[in-house]
C-alpha cells in the first residue's frame, strides 16, 4: 500500500486530528507542511487535493481526502488491526455515531470559536471580544454538563475505551487548557478526569512534539 502525506499544518487543529489518528494507529505518515500565513492552502495544487482550500489533505497513491474526521474514520477503518482500535464493540457502536456528531456539532463550534477570540486572535495581533467569549463560556459550560452525566456512567464518552469520539476533542482542549476555560474543565470532576486521561497518551505526546519541531 502508497505511504501516507498529510499536507497540513502542525498549529491546525484539524490536521492535530489527523496526527493523533496515525501515531494512535502506529501508521507512519509524511508531513507536508502547508505555508498558511503565505495562503499556500489557497493555491491552485492545493486546491487540487482540497478544494475548500483548507488543512490537512490526505494523500496515500492516488487517494485523495479532506475533511479531519472523514480522514480519521477512514484510518480507523482501512487499519483496523493496527495500534489502539478507536472503536466500540458492536453493541456500543450507536453510541459511537452519537458522541461522533455531538463532538462535531456541540462541541466543536463553541471550543473552536473560544479558541479563536483567546489564543488565536492575539496571535494574529488582533483584539479579544470580552462579550463573546463570555457568551461562549456560557455554552460551553452548558455543554459540558451534559459531558459531566455521560460521563459519570462511562469511562470514555462512547464505551468503556477510548475512541474516536474522545480522540477529536484533543486538539481544542489541549488549547482551551492553556487558559481561563480550563475552569470548567476542572470544576467538573468526572470531565476532569477524562480530560486527564485523553491528553496523556502517548500518541497525543508526539503530536505536540511533532509541533514543537516545526
Amino acid at each position: 500500500m502508497a505511504g501516507i502525506k498529510i499536507h497540513g499544518s502542525t498549529l491546525s487543529t484539524a490536521a492535530q486530528r489527523v496526527f493523533v489518528c496515525l501515531y494512535e494507529k502506529d501508521i507512519d505518515f509524511e508531513l507536508v507542511p502547508v505555508d498558511m500565513r503565505a495562503g499556500e492552502h489557497k493555491s491552485e495544487a492545493f486546491l487540487a487535493k482540497n478544494p475548500f482550500g483548507q488543512v490537512p489533505a490526505f494523500e496515500q497513491g492516488d487517494l485523495y481526502l479532506f475533511e479531519s474526521r472523514a480522514i480519521t474514520q477512514y484510518i480507523a477503518e482501512q487499519y483496523a488491526d493496527k495500534g489502539t482500535a478507536l472503536t466500540c464493540p458492536s453493541k456500543s457502536v450507536p453510541m459511537l455515531l452519537v458522541w461522533k456528531e455531538v463532538e462535531a456539532h456541540q462541541f466543536d463550534p463553541v471550543a473552536s470559536k473560544l479558541n479563536w477570540e483567546i489564543v488565536f486572535k492575539p496571535l494574529f495581533g488582533m483584539t479579544t471580544d470580552p462579550a463573546a467569549v463570555e457568551e461562549l463560556e456560557a455554552k460551553l459550560a452548558k455543554v459540558l454538563d451534559v459531558y459531566e452525566a455521560r460521563l459519570s456512567k462511562s469511562k470514555f464518552l462512547a464505551c468503556d475505551c477510548f475512541t474516536l469520539a474522545d480522540m477529536h476533542h484533543l486538539p481544542n482542549i489541549n488549547l482551551l487548557m492553556g487558559t481561563q476555560v480550563k475552569k470548567h474543565f476542572d470544576s467538573r470532576s468526572h470531565v476532569s478526569a477524562w480530560v486527564a486521561n485523553i491528553t496523556a497518551r502517548p500518541a497525543w505526546a508526539k503530536v505536540l512534539a511533532l509541533q514543537n519541531k516545526q
